[in-house]
């Protein structure tokens, strides 16, 4: 159907709710009519994500009615035990959150499938584990993650607590395509409750999570002796993160943890930063400004789902730096293998994983304590698959995941990025290094020093609309059509194709396979060891541009990176 057609489909409807008949009449011309109605909006591995408003490409009840139908459908496929164990669902702060969760959950009762909703908005990595815990055979998160205030989005979880895998996900979305949005049926919710069919959740949950947050500390003496004292300032950016974070940090026992006030309700407008992300550096400018008058030790942020986290440290100056997600993982990587060394814990046959467009940092450190690092494709639902397998198989004992986004996982019991834990073990880090007169900014300098310097960048390029997917299919055919000789004048040795699975040699032209699933990202390994990574986002209208530098010094890591990002800029526009 033209976009046309399916907005007369929208104007002819009498029965919208009146906030989305004012944003329909809101839209005055064909450009904006055009990007609502074009095209459904794109639900993939990692759900959907769009513009909150009227429209098939927007996120509004009948599109959180459409996407979890699609579920359903799979649900019915299947026995009638997996119904019985039903969905788990819950929200941030978002326009809408709750009541697309109540949406979600009213769909799911028309099929006869129990829904846990949460009382209030809950984290993410709370809703992962929440699946696991209530033995649920799917979960549903209402978050857009770190995207501006007009936008919201839709996640589904499997089974094993990470996003439903490709498979199960392609039936969604096959299921979701050829479902009416103006005819799924929805049930009453009071009817639902009244029936057992919809179960409100929160404490229990609540405590059973935490208990396991508890139980990721490695040197409980160290918290007691210096962490209690230690001041850690921490910012929900408005989000889910403040109920359960404060909780998990003063049951490991940081007693000196100081919310930033400003930030600390939570309000879908974020009326304190342009964009609730914590790899924002003006995200934590306020978190900064309090940590100064505090005289704290760091300043963590995290993102409204509370999934991933930022980090400024204090150095010798008495200014704060912001660290890069590759180098949290690094000082997280060194930390946890530190502490399990010297505690006597650390297995023989740990490992840990990361994504294929992270950094080479953690994986050096690793190496010299001779732990593995296995690579994924990105999407912290691979790494779920890696935990699982490792626990089927016994092949590894997992230590830590990461992904160069702020993402982080510490334990298991979660099985996606996980701010809680991650917050909570970068509070014992914090406690580790000011037990030694240091801080975390000395840590990483001193890791620096030991290993190299890695430096790393992403640029993203943004095209919305209706020919945005194109531009990036075509700079994507671009840079798969001819190989470039060298980034910044540093010769390409290898190319990796994950599209193809396969890997080239420059040199000799020998190809091997690649063992990762298909992807659509190419990745360039350069002469010194530095690459570039290309691929488009998987929840966005971007693509991606990755670069890793390693130096001698910060100065000649530096250099190559501006040379690296020189060259991209170059091929782009040519």
């Amino acid at each position: 159907m033209t976009w046309q057609e399916n907005y007369q489909i929208w104007a002819d409807r009498t029965d919208l709710p009146a906030y989305l008949a004012e944003s329909l009449a809101s839209l005055t011309d064909d450009k904006q009519k055009e990007d609502a109605f074009y095209t459904p909006l794109s639900f993939g591995t990692a759900g959907m994500r769009g513009i909150l408003g009227a429209g098939i490409n927007r996120m509004n009840i009948y599109t959180v009615r459409q996407a979890t139908e699609g579920l359903a459908r799979l649900m019915d496929g299947l026995d009638d035990a997996v119904k019985d164990r039903g969905v788990a669902i819950s929200y941030d702060s978002r326009h809408f959150s709750q009541e697309f969760a109540y949406e979600a959950a009213a769909v799911l009762g028309a099929h006869g499938i129990k829904a846990y909703v949460f009382e209030s908005l809950r984290p993410t990595p709370e809703l992962s584990f929440t699946v696991r815990h209530l033995n649920a055979y799917a979960g549903i998160m209402i978050t857009a993650s770190h995207n501006p205030s007009a936008y919201n989005g839709y996640k589904i979880y499997g089974e094993d607590g990470g996003q439903m895998p490709p498979k199960e996900s392609d039936i969604i979305t096959d299921s979701i395509r050829q479902a009416d949005m103006f005819a799924v049926a929805v049930a009453d919710v009071e009817a639902l409750q009244a029936d057992g069919l919809l179960v409100v959740i929160g404490k229990e949950v609540d405590d059973a999570y935490l208990a396991e947050v508890k139980k990721i500390s490695i040197n409980q003496a160290l918290i007691d002796t210096v962490g209690k004292d230690m001041k850690l300032v921490y910012s929900p950016l408005h989000g889910a993160g403040a109920l359960i974070t404060g909780q998990a940090l003063k049951n490991a026992g940081f007693e000196q943890v100081v919310m930033v006030p400003e930030q600390a309700a939570p309000n879908g407008d974020f009326p304190t930063v342009k964009l609730p992300n914590p790899e924002d550096p003006e995200a934590l400018s306020m978190g900064i400004a309090l940590a100064k008058a505090e005289d704290a030790d760091v300043v963590i942020a995290v993102d409204p789902d509370a999934d991933r986290m930022g980090l400024a440290v204090r150095q010798p100056s008495g200014e704060y730096a912001l660290l890069t997600g590759n180098q949290i993982g690094a000082v997280l990587v060194n930390y946890i293998l530190t502490a399990k060394q010297d505690a006597g814990t650390l297995p023989a046959n740990g490992a840990i994983v990361k994504s294929i467009v992270s950094s080479e940092f953690a994986t050096t450190i690793a190496k010299d304590f001779g732990i593995e690092t296995v690579n994924v494709l990105t999407g912290f639902k691979y790494i779920a698959e890696q935990i699982q397998h490792y626990e089927d198989t016994n092949e590894h004992t997992f230590l830590f995941g990461f992904e160069e986004s702020y993402g982080y996982l510490v334990q298991s019991f979660a099985r996606d990025k996980d701010s809680v834990q991650a917050t909570v073990l970068m509070a014992e880090v914090a406690a580790y290094y000011k037990s030694l007169g240091k801080t975390v900014y000395d840590g990483v300098q001193e890791l620096f020093e030991k290993y190299g310097y890695f430096v790393e960048n992403t640029k993203s390029l943004t095209f919305a609309g209706v020919d945005g997917a194109d531009k990036i299919a075509a700079l994507m055919a671009k840079f798969r059509a001819k190989t470039p000789a060298d980034f910044g004048g540093v010769s390409v040795v290898k190319v990796e194709d994950f599209a193809t699975q396969i890997e080239i040699d420059v040199a000799t032209h020998a190809e091997s396979a690649l063992t990762l699933p298909k992807a659509n990202v190419i990745k360039y390994w350069l002469a010194d060891g530095s690459w570039v990574a290309v691929r488009p986002s998987g929840t966005e209208p971007k693509i991606k541009f990755y670069v890793g530098t390693k130096g001698a010094t910060a100065q000649a890591a530096d250099e190559e990176l501006a040379a690296i990002k020189a060259t991209i800029d170059t091929l782009i526009a040519d």
